[in-house]
């Protein structure tokens, strides 16, 4: 079964369900979240959730550090596995090349210390040294 809309050509879907059926979002709240605090642009312009996209629409996806810039190929608005979700979209070649050196980037730094753990004793004795407050 496939779950692309191939009957109709000018169907169009809300832009909301489009990202959670390709699989950028793990939820379609999520998405309505990232759509309302302007993290996703359509063709250049913030949009609403309840926006329309359309094949060739080209989106502007900020996830965390990673921005993607897709082109719209294909329209689904069922959640379907990740490889029908892949053929939904392309990605430029400039968009991943930058997530690429992005993510080279900041596995080359060194994992901040602050992940160790709950603080010790000692520890928390030099914090509050270096706080200069004593109880």
């Amino acid at each position: 079964m496939n779950t692309f809309d191939e009957k109709n050509d000018n169907a169009k879907f809300r832009i909301d369900k489009w990202l959670w059926a390709a699989r950028f979002f793990k939820t379609r709240s999520l998405s309505v979240d990232a759509l309302e605090c302007g993290k996703v642009l359509c063709n250049g312009v913030r949009v609403k959730p309840a926006k329309s996209v359309a094949i060739g629409d080209m989106l502007s996806i900020r996830i965390g550090p990673y921005q993607f810039l897709v082109e719209v190929l294909a329209l689904s608005s069922n959640r379907g596995p990740a490889s029908q979700a892949q053929m939904l979209y392309k990605e430029t070649e400039e968009s991943f090349l930058r997530r690429k050196a992005q993510s080279d980037e900041l596995k080359a730094q060194p994992m901040p210390t602050f992940f160790r753990g709950r603080p010790t004793k000692r520890d928390r004795r030099e914090i509050e040294k270096l706080k200069g407050s004593v109880w």
